[in-house]
This record gives structure tokens, sequence and C-alpha cells, in this order.
């Protein structure tokens, strides 16, 4: 447990009341740090996430930044490509402190015009899906970067949230974050074709879903004692090159285009995870 006393010594802005930025406010008010302001592109929204802290932070629209008080953290979690304007406007303000923006994809270079303020600049992005306000980061692992100040606050603020923290160089960034894109984001979009196989089966989309959840936890379970080559069960694990035959000819026939270049792609890494069964690669080139 944090000290409290100590937390409250630590006031943060958070701008970007969006998702992330309302669970990392009522998360980091829980351990006591000192939410000084919200600022959402629309006050309303700010407000909302304000309420959920006893409404005692500032609340400003996106247009009133110049308006933000002085304090120790700013934690910018707005989407990426609006990063570099708030750099720019806080840039302006008559103070100097840290900042951490929440992007995965960019480094602390993006806050340049803070750093040439004298700010310290830094970055700290959680590895977990963020879909609602209500998103659990305890035990989350975070990718840190930044300068020695921006590194230890950023480190601290994810040791007090009960994650733990990890570096990269700045400039891998971007394939970092596509990583994370691969077993998150695209795996519900990978999810989402295997419910249109199913549907084309003849079945509801609510029993599909219910159908396939278990399989996938089934997985995730698996892959956290296992390595992929360990974990991997399965046709392309077995070689069943017979059985290959017949899924690639039901996804023909189906006209499923996307299901079907991905059953391909997929099929072809996991014959490498295997090692084994180059004649199945053959095939699944073939089509």
């Amino acid at each position: 447990m944090p000290d409290a006393k100590r937390k409250q010594k630590t006031t943060v802005s958070i701008i970007g009341a969006g998702r992330l930025g309302t669970a990392l406010a009522v998360a980091l008010h829980a351990r006591g740090y000192s939410i000084e302001s919200l600022v959402a592109r629309r006050a309303q929204k700010a407000r909302y996430a304000a309420i959920l802290l006893g409404g005692k932070p500032q609340v400003l629209a996106a247009k009133q930044l110049p308006s933000l008080h002085r304090g120790d953290v700013f934690l910018i979690t707005v989407p990426d490509d609006q990063i570099a304007g708030v750099a720019a406007q806080l840039s302006g303000l008559e103070f100097e402190a840290t900042a951490l923006h929440t992007s995965g994809a960019l480094s602390a270079d993006v806050l340049a015009p803070l750093r040439e303020r004298g700010w310290h600049t830094g970055s700290i992005h959680p590895l977990v899906s963020v879909s609602d306000t209500n998103v659990a980061l305890d035990g989350a692992f975070w990718s840190v970067e930044g300068d020695a100040v921006a590194l230890r606050t950023g480190k601290a603020i994810v040791r007090d949230l009960g994650g733990q923290s990890f570096s990269i160089r700045s400039e891998d960034k971007p394939l970092y974050h596509a990583a994370a894109v691969m077993v998150s984001g695209n795996v519900v979009a990978l999810f989402d074709v295997a419910l249109e196989m199913l549907m084309r089966c003849g079945l509801d989309r609510k029993t599909a879903h219910a159908i396939l959840l278990p399989l996938i936890a089934s997985t995730a379970r698996s892959l956290q004692t296992k390595d992929p080559a360990q974990a991997l069960t399965g046709t392309f694990s077995r070689g069943d090159q017979e059985t290959v035959k017949r899924h690639l000819a039901a996804l023909n026939k189906s006209e499923l285009a996307d299901a079907l270049e991905l059953y391909r792609l997929l099929g072809q890494r996991s014959l490498k995870v295997t090692g084994k069964h180059p004649q199945i690669t053959q095939i699944l080139k073939s089509v």
C-alpha cells in the first residue's frame, strides 16, 4: 500500500478524460494521488469523471487548456494524433512539470515542445484492453520511457497502481505497439471472423459468441504456462493434411475471402511454430 500522505503531495492532471483517462483518474485517486484537473473535448465528459472522484478536480474543456492549474504530473491520454497539439498548448503555460503520454506507438519525442520549455517528458503505456472505464490495472505490464525524471515518475505511478514496468528503446515503440495490437485488437477481429464462419453454419451470433469464448479462454490459459510451440493444438499441430484441404474447400465454397486469407497466413505461421509438415505449407501457398 502506497504512503497516502506522501501521495497526497503529488498532484496529477489528466488531459483526455476518456476510458483510459477516467480509469487512471479513479485508480490514482484511490491510491492517494491528488487529481488536480480533468480535461476533455467537452467539459461535460470531464465533469462526469470528476463526479467519480467526489467532484473536487478542476474541470475544463479542451479549449480551456491555458487555464490549467499548476501541478506535478500531467498525464496526456488523448488519441495519438492529438498529443502533439496538446503538447504545443501546454508549452504556453507559465510553469514546468512532468508530462507523460499514454500512447503505445509514440515516444517522448512527440512532447518536444514541452521538453524545450524545461519540462520532463516521457510515456507510460498499459498492456491492457481498455474497453471501458472499469478496466483492471492491477497486475498490468506498462512500457515506460523518457528522460530520467520522467522514467522515475512513470515507474512510481505504475508501481503504485499495482503494475510492473519495463522499458524498450524509444525508436522501437511502433514495433512494440504493433505486437500489442496483434494479441489484442487483432484477436478481436479474428474472433469476429470466426463468428461469421459459424453464422454461415446456421448459428445465430449470440450462440456463436458463447460457443467460441471458452475455446479462446482455454488457449489463453495454456499460453500462461506454455511456449507457443507447446500450446499449439489442432490441425496444424497434428499435420492433418486432408483436414486442411477440407477447410480450404469449405472456405472457398462459402466465399469467405477474409477468412480464407487469414486461414492461409496463420496456418503457415502455425506450421512454422511446429517446424514440421512442410507439405501442408505448400498446400496453403497453392490456394
